[in-house]
């Protein structure tokens, strides 16, 4: 278990540094000039000759000259900046915003925050409903009760989120008031402790109650799915034929091995829904959350910011897929990962 720990995580980190690498080589190729930006306004205030001089100096003292594998090592913390010292990701120097004139570190703080709320809170409800009610539909398929889930997960699989959204704006919002619109906290409240808290889970229950909402369609034909096939197989046959209760048959015979699959679909719906799958939701409901922030960066080309971002996502997803390879052994004792 220790050895497969250990060349996952070797694997992790090398996946890692090589996707860091396409994805800074893939930004940088994009047109666009950070010592530009940054001096455009200063244009009309200054003599030509006095904007290029410090246009040029702005690019030196940026690292801008320099090829774009140095430029990396710098970013990354493998190689010394301009100014002799060694600032990059790997001593917890994330960049700097061109459009909010600070630290990446100071930006990400809130919108990471509400965001990591929203989607572990949405995430635990979903999975709360749809295991449930998945094994239940499979028990009970083609029945009246079955057919009648069956067609309200379509309706929520076939429905655009942003769709769902304004149509629970209206309802829950505007028509019966119990949510507001948007936003993520009232306005110039100072609550703190328990009220900060409640105060936050207020605005953003109507976002929860959407993505489970969303959520539940996908997951629960895929539970479905997987337990009806498990159900079919002989040994489920054999343990009925024994006398077992069903209970004993569905929950200690059929789950387990219907779980298998069903992991590794939860698990991607899980790092979907981490790793931008809000976005959505964020905009509709003007929350500040990571992926409204990414797609802002994208728009203001402040890409210091987006390649931050981005690193954040790789990691919950290689991390994500970690998790699932050490679940299959928790799910089923056949699978030795230690061979």
């Amino acid at each position: 278990m220790k050895k497969y720990l250990l060349k996952r995580i070797v694997y992790l980190i090398i996946v890692f540094f090589v996707v860091s690498l396409m994805m800074y080589m893939i930004y940088n190729l994009i047109p666009s000039d950070p010592a530009l930006v940054q001096m455009e306004p200063l244009r009309k205030s200054l003599k030509p000759d006095d904007w290029l001089r410090q246009y040029q100096e702005l690019r030196q003292k940026l690292g801008l000259n320099d090829p774009l594998i140095v430029r990396y090592a710098r970013w990354m913390g493998f190689a010394r900046d301009v100014d002799g010292t060694f600032n990059g990701m790997l001593q917890g120097n994330f960049g700097y915003s061109i459009s909010y004139k600070r630290n990446v570190t100071e930006i990400v703080g809130v919108p990471m925050q509400n965001s990591i709320i929203l989607n572990l809170v949405s995430t635990i409800i979903t999975l709360a409903l749809t295991i449930p009610l998945g094994i239940y539909c499979a028990v009970h398929a083609r029945k009246a009760t079955d057919n009648a889930i069956q067609a309200f997960t379509v309706v929520g699989y076939s429905l655009p989120t942003f769709l769902i959204g304004i149509l629970f704006i209206y309802i829950f919002a505007v028509l019966l008031g119990w949510f507001p619109t948007g936003g993520a906290k009232t306005p110039g409240a100072t609550y703190t402790g328990v009220m900060e808290f409640l105060d936050r889970m207020h605005y953003m229950a109507l976002p929860i109650i959407v993505l489970v909402f969303t959520g539940l369609a996908g997951m629960t034909r895929t539970v479905r799915a997987a337990m009806m096939d498990t159900l079919s197989q002989d040994y489920i046959r054999t343990a009925r034929a024994k006398g077992l209760k069903e209970k004993v048959v569905i929950y200690s015979h059929a789950w387990r091995n219907a779980l298998l699959p069903v992991s590794t679909s939860i698990m991607g719906w899980m790092i979907g829904v981490f790793t931008g799958g809000s976005l959505v939701i964020e905009n509709t409901f003007s929350l500040n959350g990571t992926g409204r922030l990414y797609w802002a960066a994208l728009t203001t080309t402040d890409y210091e910011l987006v390649l931050a971002m981005q690193m954040f996502y790789t990691l919950v997803s290689l991390v994500g897929v970690l998790l699932t390879d050490l679940s299959y052994t928790l799910v089923d004792p056949r699978v030795r990962i230690d061979k």
